[in-house]
Formats: C-alpha cells, structure tokens, sequence
C-alpha cells in the first residue's frame, strides 16, 4: 500500500515573498522543471537539516522551478514524522510514504507520478556537492541529453574515502563494463537525472526496488541509444553509512546476471523502446556468426584460452630442455599471446580485415603483459620458497597462473581491446525538445 502525505507543490514557504518572475517559485498552473528525490529510510537524525540545507541552496542557485520530494521507504522511526513536518513548512517540499522498503521501489513510484520535466535524486547524506546540480540537469533541459549521472571515478572528481569503499567501486564498474558492456563510469553515484519522458518509458522495464535499480536503468538506456551525460563530482564518503556492503555487493552481482542473461537472449532491450525512443542502439554491429552477447563471447573466449594455456605448457616444456625456466615462460608467452589475440579478434569479437589489427595486437600484448607478469611472479616465487622444485611443479604453477591471468584478459580483452566504438546518436537541439 502506498500513501502521499503532505503534498505541498504549489505552495510558499513561511516569510518568503511571491516574486511571478522568481524561476524558483512553482506557482499555482506553472510547469515543474525539476522534482529532485530525497530517498530516506530510517533517517530521522539527518533528514531535517540535510532537506533545509538542499532546499536553501536550490532557492539561491538554481534558475530553474523546483520541487523536493522526501521519499519515505517503510521507516520505522521519526523519519516520516519530521517529513510531514518539513512538507508543511516549506512550499517546495513534499512527502511520500511507501509501506515496502526499497531505494529502486521508491525512486520508481515517486517519478513514475511526477509531472516534473526532469526527475533527479540524491543520498540523504548529500554526500555530493550540490554544486554539480545544475551541470547535471542543464543538458537534460536544453535537449542535449537523456540521462546524466554523477562520476566519482573521473580525473576531475574529487573524493574523500576510505580504500576499502574505493577498492569495492571501481571493481563493481569493471565487472559492469566487462560482463554488460558498460560504458558509462560511475554506476553507484547517488547523483542522478533523467528527462520524463524517457523515464516515463524505461522505468516499467526497470525490476529491481534496491540498490542495483540504478545500474538497470542506466543499462537498459544505454542499450537503447540513449545519450548518458556524466559530471565529474566532488564527494565525501559519510562514516555513519547503514549500508551494508555485503548484501549490497551481492544482490548487485546477482543483478549483473539477470541482466547479463536478458540481453544475451535478447529480452532486453525490447525493440519496440528503441523506436519509441527513435534512437539507435549503442551495441557493436553483428557479424554473421559471431555472437555479440556476453555469454557467448565468453565460451568462445574460454575455448580460446583453454588451447593457448594447453599451447603454452607443450612450448614451455619443449623450451625448457634448451634455457631456463624464466626464458622458455616468456617465449612461450609471447607467441601464444599473439596467437591468442588473433583468435579472439576473429572469432570471439568478430573483428575481421586489418582495420586497427596492429593497435589491437599492441593491446593484446599489454594485456598479455599482466599475465607474464603474473606467470613469471609465480615462477620467481616459486624459486624462493623451493628451491629444488622439478619441471613438474613448474608446469604446474605456470597453468595456475595462466588460469588467473584468462579471467583477466577477458575483461581487458572485452572492456578494452576490443571495445566497440559509440555509434554516433543525432542531437537533439533545444528548440526540438521545446517542441516536445
């Protein structure tokens, strides 16, 4: 069962004066530009001052008409009491009350209703810099974009937070870049917007109601030809985070694979949504034969890997009778790595001709560099710990390594290498999204 308690859209804060030219002020009958999402579970102790202080800035800074919507998730303490308190208060704030917990649940339901051009949300915490705002819903606005999120992992970002958070983030987004073919940076940045009317089409495909609502999302547009605007932030981790990462980081991964499995099979993205869009899809071009979807790319990959490291042993051994163990692993390496890179580009990738042949032989190489790294590292560690090891516990050690180095390679090969290129999607001026 869901609730809307508290809806004040149209309405002036105490001691504020009616200004009809204020971009601010939503008057009774005026469009909404942005309906920002406040999702809050059990946040009684932040809430107040985290919406005054949002609130306060959105007056000040933002040109545009507002409206700041606490999205109350089944809490159990003070939360929905201060919401309803906050709603009364100020004019441009309203409260929703769910009765099912769930980030995605709430985010879903509150801008599957809104009448706002762009929807956004933030963390409670505003542990983002509000003053990315406005650069993320600008391009939404002016037509230029359909989504914009907020990347922490940018060379511009500035961020403050402990390794093991850091560590955790930028693993997540090279498993989404190397398992769904991701192309955008920052998957989990509580920082995010999208124009209506695109939201309005995706979100009844969008399953998840948790943490992983956001990543779906910004999958299935992705795969439509949607255009995702990133913006570099400055972000502090709060300390007193609830989450927990555990049971967050594996409903993620599960989610990886629901998703991962629904476009190998072709159930998302579904055709008519990229029609509806009018919008091309961003996916490599097929090649008769060669499967693009990750799954397929992924038997062929291992298929692949497992007769170089099956190659790889009989050349060692067969070097090994003529120089020392370090040699005949780097010779080995170097031909099989080259061997390696041209099977996958032709029948896991399904690149053919000589087009970019020579830079992706030289990527291959780096990442073929990582795995002689890893090889030789076990082979030197080895050497240390015994000594008197035989050719049969090298050979072993050397298979072991090269079964690490095959997963890596693959995300390498597949988020790299042989990356696709976007295909290019017209932009839409801004006199044309005034149109619509």
């Amino acid at each position: 069962m869901t609730t809307l308690l508290g809806e004040t859209t149209g309405g002036l804060p105490p001691g504020r004066h009616s200004d009809p030219e204020s971009p601010t002020a939503t008057a009774p009958g005026r469009r909404t530009v942005l309906d920002i999402v406040v999702p809050v579970h059990d946040e009684e102790a932040g809430l107040a001052s985290s919406v005054r202080r949002l609130h306060a800035f959105l007056t000040a800074s933002f040109p545009y008409s507002f409206r700041i919507t606490i999205a109350d998730n089944a809490s159990t303490d003070a939360t929905p009491v201060i919401a309803r308190r906050l709603a009364a208060e100020i004019g441009e704030v309203r409260t929703v009350r769910l009765e099912q917990k769930g980030r995605g649940r709430a985010l879903r339901h509150v801008w599957s209703e809104s009448d706002a051009d762009v929807l956004a949300y933030c963390d409670v915490d505003l542990s983002t810099d509000l003053g990315a705002l406005l650069p993320l819903v600008a391009p939404l606005v002016s037509g230029h974009s359909d989504l914009a999120i907020g990347t922490r992992l940018s060379r511009a970002s500035r961020v403050v937070r402990g390794a093991k958070r850091e560590f955790i983030s930028r693993s997540y987004n090279l498993i989404l870049r190397g398992a769904l073919s991701a192309r955008f940076s920052d998957a989990q940045c509580g920082f995010k917007a999208i124009r209506a009317d695109v939201a309005h089409r995706l979100l009844p495909l969008v399953e998840d109601t948790a943490w992983f609502f956001d990543t779906e999302l910004l999958v299935l547009a992705e795969r439509s030809g949607l255009r995702i605007h990133e913006v570099p932030v400055d972000w502090v981790d709060d300390p007193n985070s609830s989450v927990d990462i555990v049971a967050t980081a594996t409903a993620d991964l599960k989610g990886v694979w629901r998703v991962g499995r629904a476009l190998a099979t072709g159930a998302l993205p579904p055709a008519d949504i990229r029609a509806q869009l009018g919008r091309a899809p961003l996916v490599p071009p097929e090649v008769p034969g060669v499967p693009t979807a990750m799954p397929f790319q992924l038997a062929r990959f291992a298929a692949i890997g497992i007769g170089s490291t099956l190659l790889n042993l009989a050349l060692f051994l067969g070097f090994r009778g003529l120089m020392g163990a370090m040699a005949a692993n780097v010779v080995a390496t170097l031909i099989c790595a080259v061997l390696n890179t041209a099977a996958n580009r032709r029948f896991t990738f399904g690149i053919r001709g000589r087009d970019r042949a020579v830079t992706h032989q030289f990527q291959g190489l780096v990442v073929f560099g990582l795995g002689l790294a890893l090889t030789t590292g076990a082979l030197g560690l080895l050497g240390v710990l015994a000594p008197a090891a035989g050719i049969a516990l090298e050979a072993t050690v050397v298979v072991v390594a090269n079964l690490v180095a095959t997963v890596l390679r693959f995300v390498l090969f597949r988020a790299w290498v042989f990356r696709p290129a976007r295909t290019p999607v017209p932009t839409t001026t801004a006199s044309e999204a005034t149109a619509r």
